[in-house]
This record gives structure tokens, C-alpha cells and sequence, in this order.
């Protein structure tokens, strides 16, 4: 056993004749090392847990991407479970995940009531990331919400704008709430309103189908998540609604079919790569035994003026600034 286990974990304390027999034996077999066994027997925890809302949002497949090439240079394993955007899925996830004995958690959570679904009898270190939790006793890696959104409103109103509709998926989720929020208090004098589309795609459509349809259609759509985004956008095409002659558009997040429409619309672009890295180097610092209290790191996001949203006459449709 002790021969076997030194030739799979290259050691240079065998034979190469060893070596070869060891390696023969293990083709003929189609033998697989059980890794959790190694874990539990070694006492070493080379594994990080990964929860996140939704793994066909780009920006959370960007997120755990990077995460994974950090591991990987690290020497841990990475188990990834998606919560499907359900507060009782990220709870059973939240379980089951434990019985991997990883070493920590990087958790983007639902809502805000992460602390709430968290397993009773202790958990490993945990880094949140993105969504903020209502409990202040995590590591912490988000970015400037508000001051983003506010940047958007600021520019909307700057453009002309007198009626804006912002649209995000739910107030409960705290990033979205910061977004309105910074929003609202950069709007001026442009009136603002909110609309909660919600989570579902067909949902989403009958609420901004409900608003558009009703009175008097806004000067400009803000939309607070790539999902809305995306239901908004096609939804305007179906209306016959063009932008930005009828309607500015902007959103606030940035991913690559924004670039490549006709007009290319407005966004914020968060820094995905930058807060996944900064996450794991919070993780490896909670397992070394630093940091004595909670870290919480904000980053600051890229504002893309495109087309989508200018209002004044010679400026080029890819207009970015």
C-alpha cells in the first residue's frame, strides 16, 4: 500500500521498476485514487466549497472560471453547487456541502439572510462575495453598488432624460437594493420609479410588458441584473420599441452581446476576474489564522457609455466613455 501510495503521489522514493509495475496495474484496473478518503485519512483539506445563485449567469460563470485557476495553482480541489436562486436549495446545498469537509466556503448567497440557512454545529470558514449579507460576521468582497447605479442615473438625467424606469429582479436581494438606492439619489430631477421583475423569465416579461404598456412610456430603462436585461431588451424589440430614438436603455451589468448590438448598450461592468481573486485571497487568509475580525472589501466598477442611452446628435453609436 505504501509503495502504491508513494508511486501516485510521485514520490522519488521507489524503483523505477516499481513505478512501471504500479502504473501497469493501475491501467489494467482503471484504478481511481478516492480523494475524499486521502482527506480524511491525511487530515489535510485541499477542498473549497463554491455556492452560487445561478451557474448560466455569465457573471457567476466568470466568477467560478477564475476561482477554479486559482485553486488549481494552490493545490485545492473546488466543489461547485448552484442554489438555482432558491433560499431552501442554498439551505439543503449548505448541508450537503459539509459532508465534503472542505476547508471554507466562498458563498454568493440568495438574499441577505445567508446566517439564517447556514447548518447548525459549526461551518468552515465562509467568504461571501457579491450579495450582501444582513449579518456583518463575514468576509466580505463586493462592489460599489450605489455609487455605479448613481453613476448611470446622473448620466440618464444628464442626457435629457425626465422619466426613468428602474428594473431589478427583488429588493430582498441587497445588491439590488443598493443599485436602486444609488439610483434614486442621483436621479435630480429626472422622476424615478422601481419595478421588481423578479426572478423567472416569463414573469419578468409580464411585469415590464404590464409597466411599458401602461401610460406613459419612460424616457429610459435601467435594468439592475443581466437577466432582466436581457427579458427587457427583447421584449422592446417585440414592442417595436427602438432605442435609444424611443426609449434610453442601459443596464447594469456588462456582458460581450452588449457590445455587439446595434446600438451597444450602456452598462456597468463589475470586475468579476478582480472580486473572485480578491475572494480567494481572503479565503487562504482566513485558513492561515489571519485576519482576527471580518474583512470587507469594496470595488469600484467600470461605467460604459454606449450608444444605447446618449440622446445628443453626432455622437457615434459605439460612443464609449
Amino acid at each position: 500500500m505504501a509503495t502504491v501510495s508513494n508511486v501516485l503521489n510521485g514520490k522519488p522514493s521507489v524503483s523505477q521498476g516499481f513505478i512501471t509495475r504500479v502504473r501497469a496495474a493501475v491501467d489494467e484496473l482503471g484504478y481511481v485514487a478516492d480523494s475524499h478518503a486521502s482527506r480524511l485519512r491525511s487530515g489535510k483539506h485541499s477542498l473549497a466549497g463554491v455556492v452560487v445563485p445561478d451557474l448560466s449567469n455569465p457573471m457567476f460563470g466568470a466568477f467560478v472560471s477564475t476561482l477554479e485557476r486559482l485553486a488549481r495553482d494552490d493545490g485545492f480541489d473546488l466543489l461547485v453547487v448552484s442554489s438555482a436562486n432558491d433560499p431552501d436549495q442554498e439551505a439543503e446545498r449548505l448541508r450537503s456541502i459539509r459532508s465534503w469537509r472542505p476547508a471554507g466556503l466562498i458563498v454568493i448567497p440568495c438574499d441577505g439572510r445567508l446566517s439564517a440557512r447556514l447548518p447548525r454545529g459549526g461551518n468552515p470558514p465562509i467568504v461571501v462575495a457579491d450579495r450582501i449579507p444582513d449579518d456583518g460576521g463575514f468576509d466580505l468582497v463586493a462592489v460599489d453598488n450605489a455609487k455605479s447605479a448613481a453613476a448611470i442615473a446622473a448620466h440618464l438625467a444628464g442626457e435629457g432624460h425626465r422619466t426613468c424606469l428602474v428594473a431589478g429582479s427583488m429588493l430582498a436581494i441587497s445588491n439590488v437594493r443598493e443599485r436602486w438606492e444609488g439610483a434614486a439619489a442621483a436621479a435630480g430631477p429626472m422622476a424615478i420609479e422601481m419595478v421588481e421583475s423578479g426572478l423567472d423569465r416569463g414573469v419578468i416579461r409580464d411585469r415590464l410588458r404590464a409597466r411599458l404598456s401602461a401610460g406613459t412610456r419612460p424616457d429610459a430603462l435601467f435594468t439592475l441584473d443581466h437577466l432582466t436585461t436581457l427579458v427587457a431588451y427583447q421584449l422592446l424589440a417585440e414592442l417595436g420599441v427602438s432605442i435609444p430614438r424611443d426609449i434610453a436603455f442601459a443596464s447594469f451589468d456588462d456582458t460581450e452581446w452588449m457590445h455587439l448590438v446595434t446600438p451597444p448598450i450602456t452598462a456597468v461592468r463589475q470586475p468579476v476576474e478582480e472580486m473572485a481573486r480578491a475572494a480567494w485571497t481572503q479565503f487562504i487568509r482566513r485558513l492561515s489564522g489571519g485576519d482576527a475580525v471580518p474583512r470587507t472589501l469594496r470595488l469600484s466598477c467600470a461605467i460604459e457609455i454606449r450608444g444605447s442611452s446618449l440622446r445628443r446628435t453626432g455622437l457615434p453609436d459605439n460612443a464609449a466613455a
